[in-house]
């Protein structure tokens, strides 16, 4: 599609409303600045900026780290790579330097999908453009740190990821803000291809402040024989966000696998979940979700579209409510169009068993451990399979929720 259709498509769509979660009005907020500060040394940030991307398991001295990418407001502050096999650059730096990157920018993800895509477009928005080359294996995860940093602001993010035939690579997204950034919004436009074969484990560690907003809008193409695993971490008191990444799994035995945990205090409203689409015959999915409000407002989404034979999908959302005040709906979706599928789901939404408590108490616990232990728990059985480097920063992520004093 010409960039003059794509204009014309996202102007159309400027007042456009999402399909889901609270209506944002974007011209409440200004542009973020976008000086270029490439080549910046992560340990050389400042105190705030390195502690709030080390919450979100971005690592400034880069150690166990293939690459490393940091945006600040709309800034570039940082891109470096590792390893041979592997790029890591800016979006618009690719879409200068390679003329075939132009078929997986704004190919995915639609320009007009809503007006937070629309508002991406029309604003030239920059991110990081992963690509790993055909049969190269990434043996440390690659980090993206997207920090928010002014008052009132807007990050506008175009993301890209390519991982070609035969190779893979682990991903750690943590998106955040410093102390200084207030009322601020959060928009990104993110498209991921795994082609033939190939493999990619995307973990989001998202750690936003109570004033906060955001709108990730993702999607992702899976090829034949290829594997996406997702794993989405909220534990922070963001204000309001919404999330619905969209899998096509377009390839034969093409798989793909989503594990969530979210936590919603007094304040907060969460609106999240995702959809598989299984358009190839023996494509796999399954979706699970754990959520615990303190007094929030938790929306779990989930919806498997089957379109082709022999396919297998399951969907599970488990959520505890842990004060008055609080809000858990879970909608699941199976829409078939064949007879020759497989496809489930399974949802629970209520407070912590008082017999299990009972039982832990009964081994010497004080309550508050017992419900702690339950909680971590739950939190924890949303995340299985995750490869060793990226469930430790998980299991750091969930410690500094202080889970046991909920």
């Amino acid at each position: 599609m010409s960039s003059e259709e794509l204009r014309r498509r996202a102007k159309h769509a400027g007042g456009k409303t999402a399909s889901y979660g609270d209506d944002i009005d974007v011209d409440n907020f200004q542009v973020a600045p976008r000086e270029l500060r490439a080549g910046e040394d992560l340990e050389s940030l400042d105190r705030d900026l390195k502690d709030s991307i080390i919450n979100v398991g971005v690592v400034p001295d880069q150690q166990e780290r293939a690459g490393s990418f940091l945006l600040l407001d709309n800034s570039i502050v940082h891109t470096s790579k590792q390893v041979e096999g592997l790029e890591v650059m800016s979006t618009q730096e690719a879409l200068k330097r390679y003329d075939w990157a132009k078929d997986f920018v704004w190919n995915a993800v639609q320009v007009d999908t809503d007006k937070y895509t629309a508002k991406t477009f029309m604003e030239d928005s920059d991110g990081y453009f992963i690509r790993v080359k055909s049969g190269v294996h990434v043996a440390h995860p690659v980090q993206a740190g997207q920090v928010l940093d002014s008052v009132r602001s807007m990050q506008n993010v175009h993301n890209v990821i390519i991982v070609e035939e035969g190779a893979s690579m682990q991903f750690i997204s943590g998106c955040t803000s410093t102390h200084c950034a207030k009322e601020s919004l959060h928009l990104a436009a993110s498209e991921l291809y795994v082609m033939k074969g190939g493999s990619l484990t995307f973990t989001t560690i998202h750690n936003w402040a109570s004033d906060i907003s955001a709108r990730p809008r993702t999607v992702i193409k899976v090829a034949e024989d290829a594997t996406f695993i997702d794993n989405y971490i909220s534990l922070g008191p963001i204000r309001s966000i919404q999330l619905y990444p969209k899998v096509f799994l377009d390839g034969p035995r093409a798989k793909a696998n989503f594990s969530s945990i979210s936590v919603a205090p007094p304040g907060c409203k969460l609106d999240m979940g995702c959809m598989a689409v299984l358009g190839a015959p023996e494509t796999r999915a399954r979706i699970v979700s754990r959520s615990i409000t303190t007094g929030g407002e938790i929306i779990n989404r989930g919806r498997l579209v089957g379109l082709a034979p022999m396919i297998k999908a399951h969907l599970e959302c488990n959520s505890l409510i842990m004060a008055d005040g609080g809000i858990s709906i879970a909608i699941p979706e199976l829409e078939a169009r064949l007879p020759d599928v497989e496809m489930t789901h399974e949802a629970a939404v209520g407070k912590v068993a008082q017999d299990q408590v009972e039982y832990l108490m009964a081994r010497g616990l004080s309550e508050d451990e017992a419900v702690g232990i339950i909680v971590r728990g739950v939190l924890e059985g949303g995340i299985v399979g995750l490869p060793d480097q990226i469930r430790l920063e998980v299991e750091k992520a969930i410690d500094q929720t202080n889970i046991g004093a909920l």
